[in-house]
């Protein structure tokens, strides 16, 4: 199977997108959540008693993360956009795709650079490593991780967008998502409903891999290299 043989693609990417350039994965071995309770650090009764104390947290996060680069793989999805109509759909924070070169990317869970004002509605973007000034620049409230956490909804018109993308789509390649996290869980069955070729890119097996007309029991650099003829 080649890029080659079809016109619109849609990457569907998860944590172990980025697993390759170091990126700790979350349920898996070696995954966040095994060592920290997100209950803790990743939800909003969390944030509203000691926003301080998830602020460490994610401050630690934004130190791992803006350590790492993409990995081919995500330089390889970039680099489709000169030949290709692509979408990428990932459930990744860190940004590697964008920093790869991606343009046309919808991020299902928000992003570790990104912060918002609830107070106000003050948004804003960086990579500032970590963060030091936590109040908002407009009302000096707490900023906040614009990053979807425990107990939040995905936004609308992200998921919007990406079942779009999925319907318009004649391959979908799934890469390194475990497909327990639903609703983003749930998408790719879109593109499979509208006849889209399928892939899967996970060196595990998945709940999902029935799905899949394709499996690639490799990382997504493997995978993509050869699926480019290269």
């Amino acid at each position: 199977m080649r890029f080659k043989d079809f016109e619109r693609i849609v990457f569907f990417t998860g944590a172990g997108m980025s697993a390759e350039s170091g990126v700790p994965t979350y349920r898996g071995a070696g995954g966040i959540w095994r060592e920290y309770d997100y209950r803790a650090y990743a939800c909003q009764d969390a944030f509203n008693h000691d926003p301080e104390h998830v602020w460490e947290f994610h401050n630690y996060r934004r130190g791992i993360v803006g350590a790492c680069a993409p990995n081919r793989g995500h330089e390889i999805i970039a680099e489709l956009e000169a030949t290709h109509h692509v979408t990428v759909v990932t459930q990744n924070i860190d940004g590697l795709h964008q920093l790869a070169g991606s343009t046309n990317v919808i991020e299902l869970h928000g992003s570790l650079w990104r912060l918002r004002c609830d107070h106000c509605g003050n948004r804003h973007r960086g990579r500032e490593n970590p963060l030091e000034e936590l109040h908002c620049t407009a009302c000096h409230s707490y900023w906040r991780p614009d990053i979807v956490w425990f107990g939040d909804t995905l936004n609308f018109e992200n998921i919007q967008d990406a079942q779009h993308a999925l319907q318009e789509c004649d391959l979908m390649i799934s890469i390194g998502t475990s497909g327990v996290v639903y609703p983003a869980a749930a998408l790719p069955m879109v593109a499979k409903r509208s006849g889209a070729r399928m892939v899967e890119v996970n060196p595990e097996l998945t709940d999902m891999s029935v799905l899949y007309d394709v499996n690639f029991r490799t990382t997504a650099s493997e995978a993509l290299t050869e699926m480019s003829g290269a």
